[in-house]
């Protein structure tokens, strides 16, 4: 805390000096817009654009008269574009800011009305499905159609880069470890648990998917392989506006979604609100074939044949309500509250039959498990913002609170049979009930000092506590009677406060190159206690993580970027708990409150060619790496995470967007990668290479002027992940959209995973783990969907507000239920 400390007081003394450096020259930019009318053209669109390359300076909005105005604007050439629905598009004359004239006052600019324009009219700009910027890579969800009546977590897997597994676990170009956001937040979920509400989330719901590999010193430092940043609905009118959506699907089972999304904004305070519920039922096959060794000798001694027929049934709650109020026009107070429910059932049907070397049948086991599944969360954040004086000085905060609570009721029973088919014994049943508290609390600070030649500064504060609460016990069904396990209950309780400050300056270094230099301090005090054993272990570590980004702009054509950035991945609560969770009497889960975090350092160098054609070299090494590994004892296969070895990666990914002709765009991404596996399991020695090639791509269609169409979807070869090796997979997708009721309503239609090509199929082979896997899930769903858009009102640039809370990496290492 004492580094902490002194950290926080270097970066006040640092803003200070930048304060007293920072006095220069700013002007300020006013003028009035009427409509053809002679009246004020209140909530037109006014963006202040760089006169040499028309990029975006400030943005702002008319107010009732007609009156805009932008203050501390740096040196330079400037022009200002104005836009209103309804009205042709106009700009005012180029003019300077400079020490002769720092204080410009615009003519009177008139808008007029488009010769075919309706009153009434929405008009929708059409965004590509795949936006490459400089720090990260966006996609605009409803520009796919094979987007409709997905959710979330089928909307990331097409998505370029992002692998989705078979337990939900989201990997970023060949890398796990991603720090999911929802506006910024986090969801402080893990594992099946994030994997859970991904799929609850329809993509209804979606504005963006930000994809950010190698994030700036403001974000937490977790996340191995980078940020995806989820971005919901949002709405800048005067008013009101929304939209309610509606969609069915139908594979092997019917599902279904509802949503809405409600905005209203009048003078100083802003409501927005929306409401989703999802019902999904599923199905998938596990096969699994065992080959059991000896530990030591490592020769075959009985094969394993298991088949686990699955399903699940879940609905899904949620729902936000928030408001924003601006006192002034600098100021802004809000506060947001989420809340989620996720009850539902999930069970598993197996059958596991035994051989001996020879292939001698020697007996089969019947196993069913019955999971009562029941997950809630309540989250709260008051967030404030201000703008300190002309030079755009800002100061942001914000508080978070969050509570999770779930239970999980689990009945397992088993039923062996000789081989001959009679029963052996009576079945052994297992009852296990583990319920799961947590609770986050989160505070955070941010600073921001625009400087002299368009250089920023930027520094921060954020404090967390996170305190999980897992009392696991199970019990056994003896003659009827429930007799309490004591070798698998298991009561732990986990402690963690993280400490964090950040400095972060970019500065431009001439005409073509600038650069942005971050550091960011963490320092984690965590306390583990297992009740029931009577052992506890505490740790404490600080960690430095640099980050440095460098932009050239060779020419028009060709630009140039280099990045590095240090990055930490804490182990999941769900991982270090140490519950087991029982597939069946010869396969589970289990926790390891022994693992230590793994950091891993990145490496981007890119080109981007016309703003369209983006090529991306990439270097990572990682220690200490977190992977889900398999050991074995017996006839018993048990797989946790561990902190198994050191990875090594590089890759090359190209990304190409472009309209080909009026009526057909391509979104291209291919992505070859090589990962090296170097570690110890089990005793024994792990070396695993492979490259993977990974293709993403979307081509749509427009015929007529409200028919779209779409042909989308992703192939990624075998490679390896971890001590897994995986064979190929990939899906196919098909989607058509008709604009209905005056562009005020849509209808789509999808088809997805059309060749039924979504089958997982894996390998793990060291030591005497000699297994292989594979995996389908419902196959080719058909998605039908209805939306509606409402408004009434004016646009408005509204405040520039932050979306982000003050729990970032937290959210996504919460664990308890299991919701596959």
């Amino acid at each position: 805390m004492k580094r902490i400390l002194t950290l926080l007081t270097v970066l006040v003394f640092t803003s200070a000096i930048m304060s007293s450096y920072a006095q220069q020259l700013s002007g300020k930019v006013e003028g009035i817009v009427k409509d053809d009318s002679q009246k004020g053209a209140e909530g037109a669109t006014i963006t202040l654009l760089k006169a040499k390359d028309s990029t975006v300076a400030k943005i702002a909005a008319a107010n009732k008269t007609g009156h805009y105005s932008f203050e501390g604007v740096p040196e330079g050439r400037y022009l200002v574009a104005i836009t209103a629905i309804g009205f042709g598009k106009a700009y005012t004359q180029a003019f300077d800011i400079n020490t002769s004239n720092s204080a410009i006052n615009l003519k009177t600019t008139a808008l007029f009305r488009q010769a075919n324009s309706l009153a009434g009219v929405t008009v929708v700009a059409k965004k590509p499905l795949v936006e490459q910027k400089i720090d990260r890579t966006v996609v605009n969800v409803e520009a796919a159609v094979t987007n409709v009546g997905s959710s979330a977590i089928e909307v990331l897997e097409k998505s370029p880069g992002v692998s989705v597994d078979k337990d939900g676990n989201i990997s970023l170009k060949g890398k796990e470890g991603v720090l999911v956001l929802v506006d910024g937040r986090p969801t402080q979920l893990s594992g099946a648990d994030l994997a859970n509400m991904l799929k609850s989330m329809p993509a209804s719901q979606l504005d963006q998917i930000e994809i950010m590999t190698n994030p700036p010193a403001r974000f937490d430092a977790a996340g191995n392989a980078g940020v995806i940043n989820i971005k919901t609905k949002k709405n800048k009118q005067f008013g009101y506006n929304g939209t309610a959506t509606v969609g069915v699907g139908y594979g092997r089972y019917a599902k279904y979604n509802e949503s809405l999304n409600f905005n209203y904004r009048q003078g100083k305070v802003n409501l927005f609100t929306n409401l989703n519920h999802s019902y999904r039922k599923g199905w998938s096959e596990l096969n699994l074939q065992r080959n059991l060794r000896h530990r030591t000798t490592k020769e075959l001694e009985s094969y394993f044949i298991q088949e686990s027929n699955m399903h699940n049934e879940f609905q899904s709650f949620s729902g936000k309500l928030g408001m924003d109020y601006s006192p002034s026009k600098n100021t802004t107070l809000g506060f947001v509250v989420n809340g989620y429910s996720n009850p539902g059932t999930f069970g598993n049907r197996g059958l596991i039959d035994i051989s001996d070397p020879n292939w001698d049948f020697k007996g089969r086991t019947r196993a069913t498990a019955d999971y009562h599944q029941y997950w809630k969360n309540l989250s709260a954040n008051v967030n404030f913002r201000t703008v300190l004086d002309t030079t755009g000085r800002e100061l942001t905060a914000d508080l978070d609170y969050m509570v999770y609570d779930s239970r999980n009721d689990q009945v397992l029973t088993n039923t062996d049979f000789n081989a001959s088919d009679v029963l052996l014994r009576k079945p052994d049943t297992l009852l296990g009930a583990l319920p799961q508290h947590i609770d986050i609390y989160s505070g955070r600070i941010d600073y921001l000092h625009p400087l002299k030649k368009g250089a920023r500064f930027e520094a921060g504060a954020k404090l967390s506590w996170v305190k999980t609460d897992n009392n696991a016990r199970y019990d056994s069904l003896q003659n009827g009677r429930e007799v309490n396990d004591v070798n698998r209950t298991n009561h732990f309780i986990y402690e963690e406060s993280i400490n964090a400050a950040y400095a972060n300056l970019s500065h431009p270094l001439g005409k073509k190159l600038s650069a942005q230099l971050g550091l960011r301090l963490e320092n984690t005090i965590s306390l583990g206690n297992q009740i029931t054993q009577d052992t506890t272990f505490d740790r404490s570590y600080t960690s430095v993580f640099p980050t440095a980004y460098f932009q050239y702009k060779a020419n028009d054509k060709n630009n140039f970027g280099l990045n590095y950035g240090k990055r930490i991945r804490r182990p999941d609560y769900e991982s270090l708990n140490p519950f087991i969770r029982f597939l069946d009497r010869y396969t589970f889960n289990e926790g390891n409150p022994e693992l230590k975090p793994q950091f891993s350092h990145n490496i981007d160098l890119s080109h981007t060619y016309k703003n369209f054609l983006t090529t991306t070299l990439n270097y990572t090494r990682t220690t200490d790496i977190i992977q889900m590994i398999i050991e074995q004892r017996d006839s018993v296969a048990f797989a946790k995470r561990a902190n198994i070895a050191k990875q090594r990666q590089y890759g090359v990914a190209v990304s190409a967007n472009h309209p080909v002709t009026k009526w057909w765009t391509s979104s291209l991404y291919v992505n070859v990668y090589n990962n090296k596996f170097d570690g110890v399991i089990d005793n024994n020695n792990i070396s695993v290479s492979t490259s993977t090639l990974a293709l993403n791509g979307s081509q749509q269609f427009k015929f007529a002027k409200t028919w779209t169409a779409e042909l989308g979807g992703f192939y990624r070869t075998g490679g390896v992940e971890g001590v897994m090796r995986l064979k190929s997979f990939g899906m196919l997708n098909l989607g058509i959209s008709k604009q209905v009721m005056k562009n005020n309503g849509s209808i789509r239609l999808n088809v997805r995973d059309v060749l039924n090509t979504m089958k997982i199929q894996a390998r793990a082979e060291y030591g005497n783990v000699d297994a292989r896997f594979q995996e389908m899930r419902e196959p080719r769903v058909v998605n039908l969907s209805f939306t509606y858009r409402f408004t009434k009102g004016k646009m408005n640039g509204g405040p520039k507000k932050r979306t982000n809370g003050s729990a970032s990496e937290e959210q996504n290492r919460v664990g308890g239920g299991s919701g596959n």
